[in-house]
């Protein structure tokens, strides 16, 4: 029985060097890459054109960024079986794995979050803008 459970953490020991450089390669596009792009959207410009082409630029990263969280997500679910070893061997691994979780988690929400503040940022302006319209016509018709 002991012998199994050994061969079966020396097999989770193989999977995560496979999944290791899958994580690797997603840890590094979020420290080099990720980040950057997303602290570009906490600076929104103060048109609504400049706006929509904010929007439309987060959009093409927001595409490869989703790409990048559901790879780091994918590599994550095939280690999941890794909590139910306690071995000593694993834990540094498991350490590696947490951390890498919790990486992918947080740029995950702020890219959701950012999502929904450009898109909240660009339909508010629209508004105004239609009401600014709004206010306008109603200024030329009171003069006429």
């Amino acid at each position: 029985m002991l012998s199994n459970q050994r061969i079966q953490e020396l097999e989770l020991l193989m999977d995560f060097e496979r999944v290791a450089e899958c994580l690797k390669e997603v840890s590094s596009w979020i420290e080099k890459v990720g980040r950057r792009r997303l602290k570009e959207t906490l600076n929104l410009d103060d048109s609504l054109e400049m706006l929509l082409q904010a929007q439309k630029q987060f959009r093409d990263f927001d595409l490869v960024a989703s790409e990048y969280c559901r790879r780091g997500q994918e590599a994550l679910k095939k280690m999941d079986r890794w909590e139910d070893f306690s071995s000593v061997d694993v834990q540094p691994y498991r350490g590696k794995l947490q951390a890498c979780r919790e990486q992918l988690e947080e740029f995950c929400t702020q890219l959701d979050e950012s999502r929904h503040r450009l898109s909240e940022t660009v339909r508010l302006y629209e508004f105004f803008d239609k009401v600014r319209g709004g206010i306008c016509c109603l200024g030329d018709a009171v003069k006429s």
